[in-house]
């Protein structure tokens, strides 16, 4: 069995202390304690152990489905999940603030990663920690990046601070240079890393040649895109594009991943995935053994390492929209308004029948029976027969249980724990994702992409448990009268929704403006089940209601040109004058 690379971070603090808190973490002058650098950093494990404190520096489930307004890719900022509480920063309203722990914790990460850096160049034998300062330089680029999409242009600092560093007063670098940074990090260290396959068993977990040349490929479609859709420098946008492109392409003709698709769970693959144990959390029974989807996890355990969040139960019927419902096409590949297979609304289950067949694994169904952590609630036989129904949490009222009609179940354990005892890992890069950049970024290059390339990508997605389900073709595109970049997109919020990608997405192809202000709908209404079913006492609906008969969850929604970046928190232009101007129009 693949043992799994768990962080020690009770020993890490005990041999390397980490900076103090303060208010600006790039003027964060306390040294990291001075006692312990007399005999540390003197061997290959040292450095080892303090690359060990930067995995937890990596997203995690309470960056995704919570939002303390301090999480800046919470999908609770877009427009697929909603809840009783409005996001500030779903509608608009979000305003400047005075500080911003994202910002100061960013920079102490970054003064962490450059300390050890400096101490590797001073070590006697490089080449003994030369992957160690290959991952310090991954995740000084997977912390810029995160900088980049929050902020935009930032300060970057390469080296532990003094009370007289230049650093200290330097303006903002421009966001070219953040990203050609990023870049370079991400460059130097792709060659010294390992292959997947050359990680030794106690390191699986540790950053990989895939891992950094998928992250990379992340990074350069991001702003690749991010540029082109603002008409900005077509030699740069192109560049990155390529970039994205090739380091896409290493990662899948290295063939060292592929889809999570195993015969024995056949299309419920697309859920086992997500809550994937090495306790029975399957019918089949399958470990994290199995699972070659997952480039780069933050890895839980549930006798080592839980969660510690109640993923389950927030997620376990969380309300998604009637936008993200209506994404999913039917069986044929069509969407609903074209497709004569689409079943209407007129009850709570029509609309899902014939659909995609992630609809079904990712959202839950009215009338259907759902099973979560709870005692009865764990699978007892997973066989749907009366011994599992009773060992359920009974049938699904969408009424009762989301605030729009549309339930999820991703992320919500069947296995019998108890809360925030979860052990599945959180997919901070998946092969999934690799493959949908890959398409993306070659239609964005060229306004086109061939068929062999979506096949290659795209479809590998599309038809993992969609298996008659038509190819995405060049051919059916212009038959159905579809448009190959929405097409392209649908695939990629279908497949990613719920792993903090959807806000960014909207950003960097400048189409919030146009999204989010749209109402955040939920189900028909009007002429439907429920009608009767879902009312006031008076006979109304319980929301407001759009002109073809849609819960109106929330209107009023703006989105203006300043969203698209955060504002840099005025603490730290107090400190650092020459950080302005700030972002636009703050």
């Amino acid at each position: 069995m693949k043992k799994i690379f768990y962080i020690n971070i009770a020993l890490i603090a005990a041999v390397l202390v980490l900076s103090n808190y303060s208010c600006n973490k790039i003027t964060d002058l306390e040294p990291i304690n001075e006692i312990s650098d007399v005999d540390y950093w003197k061997t290959a494990d040292h450095f080892k152990l303090a690359a060990n404190e930067f995995y937890t520096y990596q997203r995690t489930f309470l960056d995704v489905v919570y939002d303390d307004g301090t999480r800046p890719h919470s999908e609770l900022r877009a427009d697929f999940l909603t809840q009783a509480n409005k996001s500030a920063f779903s509608n608009g309203t979000n305003t400047l603030s005075a500080s911003d722990n994202n910002w100061n914790n960013s920079y102490s990460r970054i003064r962490n990663i450059n300390y050890l850096l400096v101490k590797a160049s001073e070590y006697a034998a490089p080449s003994e920690i030369a992957k160690y300062v290959a991952e310090a330089k991954f995740f000084r680029a997977y912390v810029y990046f995160d900088l980049l999409q929050q902020y935009g242009g930032v300060p970057i600092i390469k080296t532990p601070l003094t009370t007289t560093s230049p650093e200290l007063q330097a303006p903002r670098n421009t966001r070219d240079e953040v990203v050609d940074f990023i870049i370079k990090d991400l460059e130097e260290a792709i060659p010294v890393l390992n292959l997947e396959n050359a990680i030794v068993a106690a390191d699986k977990g540790r950053i990989s040649i895939g891992a950094a040349q998928s992250f990379l490929g992340r990074v350069a479609l991001y702003e690749g895109t991010w540029i082109k859709f603002r008409q900005g420098d077509a030699n740069r946008y192109n560049l990155l594009l390529d970039k994205a492109i090739a380091a896409s392409d290493a990662v899948i003709t290295s063939n060292l991943y592929q889809l999570f698709a195993p015969v024995a769970l056949g299309d419920s693959a697309q859920k086992y995935l997500f809550i994937l144990e090495d306790q029975k959390s399957n019918p089949a029974g399958i470990t994290k053994s199995a699972n070659k989807e997952y480039i780069l996890a933050n890895r839980y355990d549930f006798a080592s390492r839980q969660i510690r969040n109640n993923v389950t139960h927030t997620m376990f019927g969380a309300s998604l929209t009637r936008k993200f419902a209506n994404m999913y096409l039917l069986q044929d590949g069509l969407p609903i308004e074209k497709s004569s297979l689409f079943q209407g609304y007129a009850t709570a289950r029509s609309e899902f029948l014939n659909r995609d067949n992630r609809m079904r694994y990712n959202m839950t169904i009215d009338g259907n029976y759902h099973w979560d952590n709870e005692n009865p609630g764990a699978r007892s036989t997973w066989l749907g027969d009366a011994a599992d129904r009773a060992s359920s949490r009974g049938r699904h009222n969408v009424t009762t249980n989301t605030v729009t009609g549309y339930g999820n179940q991703k992320w919500a354990t069947e296995r019998r724990l108890d809360d925030n005892q979860e052990g599945y890992d959180y997919p901070v890069i998946r092969y999934a994702e690799v493959l949908l950049n890959y398409a993306e970024a070659k239609f964005e290059r060229n306004g086109l992409i061939s068929d062999a390339d979506l096949d290659k990508s795209l479809n590998l997605v599309r038809n993992r448990v969609n298996k008659t389900m038509p190819k995405l073709s060049n051919g059916f595109v212009s038959a159905n009268g579809l448009d190959m970049r929405s097409e392209i997109r649908r695939e990629r919020n279908i497949e990613l929704y719920l792993e903090g990608f959807r806000i960014d997405d909207l950003k960097r192809w400048k189409t919030a403006e146009v999204e989010m202000p749209m109402n955040l709908l939920g189900i028909r209404w009007t002429g439907t089940e429920f009608q009767s079913r879902w009312k006031q006492p008076n006979g109304s609906a319980p929301y407001a209601l759009d002109p073809e008969g849609n819960l109106i969850i929330e209107s009023s929604r703006k989105w203006e040109q300043k969203n698209y970046l955060l504002p840099i928190p005025t603490q730290q232009i107090q400190l650092n004058p020459n950080l302005v101007p700030n972002n636009p129009n703050w």
